[in-house]
């Protein structure tokens, strides 16, 4: 089996590419540590978003565990538009919809979902039982899953929150995809 953990990156001050993590996001990141030591499963493998507010959201689980964060673009936010939109949500749930819609400057939802998709395809050739550990963006994390349950839409990404974490299991007999983040986590730990 292969095991993929999604996780979506913790509360961050905008939405840039050098947008640092909220002080939140940062007491966030890390009880993560604690979260994931928690789950029934071994990670083995770290890959991130380039974007500052990924790789700080796993940085103190990395070194924590010892491990290596591997940064791949595939994971960077899908982008919408390169200019700012007043009606960017109503856009952004057409493209759930035309998934060819592409709005100036930006990436239709298929070729954003093939990029992160090809890099989960690589891990699987690699043929090993292991748990990689992704760290993305709420509308690409969303874009993920729905490439692998096709009722995974517009109001599921609106339901997503800062983290998020998601467990996908590949097996030879089929797929099991299950929300593991509890938004009331940090409560608990």
């Amino acid at each position: 089996m292969i095991t993929f953990i999604l996780i979506r990156h913790c509360k961050a001050e905008g939405q840039e590419e050098l947008a640092p993590l909220t002080n939140e996001g940062k007491k966030e990141a890390i009880n993560l540590i604690t979260y994931l030591n928690n789950l029934n499963c071994k990670i083995t493998k770290i890959i991130s978003s380039p974007y500052e507010r990924a790789t700080k959201t796993i940085e103190p689980y990395a070194k924590q565990t010892g491990l290596s964060i591997q940064i791949d673009n595939r994971l960077s936010e899908r982008r919408l538009s390169n200019t700012s939109l007043v009606n960017w949500l109503e856009l952004l749930r057409q493209t759930f919809d035309d998934i060819d819609l592409v709005i100036e400057g930006g990436e239709s939802t298929r070729e954003a979902t093939e990029r992160a998709i090809e890099l989960i395809r690589e891990e699987i050739e690699l043929g090993k039982e292991q748990t990689t550990l992704l760290v993305t963006h709420g509308n690409l994390m969303s874009l993920i899953l729905r490439y692998f349950d096709k009722n995974f839409g517009f109001n599921e990404w609106e339901n997503l929150t800062n983290p998020d974490v998601y467990r996908i299991d590949i097996e030879d007999n089929g797929i099991n995809i299950t929300r593991l983040w509890d938004p009331t986590v940090f409560d608990n730990i």
